[in-house]
């Protein structure tokens, strides 16, 4: 999968506690972070969208009149 570089701006204070950790999966976790929340956010627009398209749509036939009319059409 092809990446690119999104830049932020933190405070130096927080850049120096993240240089002096042990280990290096800082920039791991940061990236798995911004992942997880950006999915998040993205299904949250699509179930936004969605209910906002429920409540507009206009009702129509039951489920359960569609089920017995199939049958009774066998």
């Amino acid at each position: 999968m092809p990446t690119s570089v999104y830049s932020i701006r933190i405070d130096s204070r927080v850049r120096k506690m993240i240089d002096e950790l042990p280990g290096k999966k800082c920039q791991e976790e940061i990236r798995v972070l911004i992942e997880n929340t950006v999915r998040m956010k993205r299904r949250q627009q699509l179930l936004d969208a969605a209910q906002k398209r429920q409540e507009t749509k206009a009702p129509g036939m039951p489920a359960a009149r569609i089920i017995r009319e199939a049958r009774d059409d066998r």
